[in-house]
């Protein structure tokens, strides 16, 4: 049932400040998912054993370009610094570029400020940080994009990327997210990126790859480190890739590595998907669509699995500056997250995105408080028997270690050896401000 509130005279967004959906909300089971996983114990000497290979191939002197970029990989300022300091202790000149396409609002100043949310600043590198949003054009893959490089990479005299390697969430193929992607859509800036998304999201399987060997047939690209994260978002493996293997079969076979390691959520079908935060650091879709099981774009087939019915998001993370781009794979929000919006952000990024970003960045149903949106999502479930909601909330989707689970599912937890329930069933019961719970201690 939905209460209104009349206050006459008011326009239409006011009046939803009255809208007080009610609906059971379940008792949730504190569990925790175990995952088999492999995990490196020192990632700075693993960045500095797996770059030996370049030893030969470093001049006294020459100045070296070494990709950051915008996503929340957890070791990332620990790669980085260790590849800088190798290669100068190597003889080279190492500085870090901004490798994040239009992210940071399409300006240096933003992505600057974006590394140093990750904590990589001159300071704590020990190596100039330069941005731009120039670029050199190195020419046209042919029927395809042209070919843009960061303006400062392209003075360098050699070029070192540096990502993570794990499953797109805009598309699927041999290469998807990685070293070929810093390449031609983190180091191609705004222009870049938004020339290759012209071609759909359909066509990033090809375009990627492509673009992204242009650049590495210049000459330019020593290579690149890939990081390889396990489920708990630690680092699994960190392997150098050599000039050849990036958009070719080794960066493919760190691919197959890091799907079989990505973190899922332990059910195939779900009425309620409660996320507490969405963000760029989280995924490049704000939502890990490979998590919660939409695409939603154009042209692109939806995954198989899970199927969720409603989805529920509740704030955005710091690390987005307002960037929201991807709330449009959920259905409710609270009027907070509205508020949180950098539009400016969201649409920059949106549009760079072409047909990828079109649902993506639409607004969800907003309602006035967390409480208010997680009931509309169980009373628009579809579900005629709203006590036995199938719901799960976490804290966003790089997380499927820890979830509260509603009870209506605990035969379903129970039957899975890797998940063990760690506490007592709670009320799902919202502060009187209508904010969400406090996560339980137990997780």
């Amino acid at each position: 049932m939905t209460e209104m509130i009349e206050r006459p005279g008011l326009g239409p967004f006011e009046r939803v400040r009255g809208m007080a959906p009610r609906a059971p909300f379940p008792r949730l089971l504190p569990v925790r998912q175990r995952y088999d996983v492999p995990t490196e114990s020192d990632v700075a000497a693993a960045t500095r054993r797996e770059l030996a290979p370049l030893q030969a191939r470093i001049r006294p002197g020459m100045s070296v370009a070494v990709t950051a970029g915008s996503r929340g990989i957890h070791d990332l300022a620990i790669v980085v610094r260790a590849a800088c300091d190798w290669l100068r202790d190597a003889g080279a000149a190492p500085f870090v570029v901004p490798a994040m396409g239009s992210h940071g609002g399409a300006t240096a100043e933003g992505q600057l400020a974006v590394l140093a949310s990750y904590g990589i600043t001159e300071e704590s590198m020990g190596v100039p940080v330069r941005a731009t949003m120039d670029t050199v054009v190195l020419g046209r893959v042919a029927d395809g994009p042209q070919v843009h490089l960061d303006a400062n990479a392209a003075q360098a005299d050699g070029i070192l990327l540096v990502n993570r390697i794990k499953p797109h969430t805009d598309f699927h193929g041999e290469v998807e997210s990685g070293l070929a992607k810093i390449a031609a859509i983190g180091l191609g800036k705004q222009r870049g990126a938004e020339g290759i998304h012209l071609y759909g999201s359909a066509g990033l399987a090809r375009w990627i790859p492509a673009v992204a060997r242009h650049i590495v047939d210049t000459g330019r690209v020593l290579g690149g480190l890939g990081i390889v994260e396990n489920a708990h978002e630690r680092t699994a493996r960190v392997a150098f890739v050599e000039p050849d293997g990036i958009a070719g079969p080794a960066e493919t076979a760190l691919l197959a590595e890091a799907g079989r390691l990505l973190g899922r959520l332990p059910f195939d079908d779900l009425d309620v998907l409660v996320v507490d935060e969405l963000g760029k650091d989280k995924s490049g879709s704000g939502l890990d669509t490979n998590v919660i099981g939409r695409m939603w774009i154009p042209g692109v087939p939806e995954p198989p699995r899970p199927q969720i019915t409603t989805i529920t998001v509740h704030a955005i993370s710091k690390a987005s500056y307002g960037n929201a781009v991807g709330v449009g794979l959920a259905d409710f929000v609270p009027f907070r997250v509205l508020e949180d919006i950098d539009l400016h952000a969201v649409y920059v990024n949106a549009m760079t995105s072409g047909i990828g970003g079109v649902r993506r960045a639409k607004l969800p149903i907003a309602l006035p408080t967390d409480r208010d949106a997680v009931a509309a999502a169980i009373l628009m479930c579809g579900r005629p028997d709203l006590e036995n909601v199938r719901l799960v909330r976490v804290h966003d989707t790089l997380d499927t270690v820890h979830l509260l689970v509603a009870e209506s599912l605990r035969a379903e937890v129970e039957a899975q050896p890797q998940l063990e329930i760690i506490d007592e069933p709670a009320p799902f019961a919202c502060t009187p401000e209508g904010a969400l719970p406090a996560w339980p201690d137990a997780l």
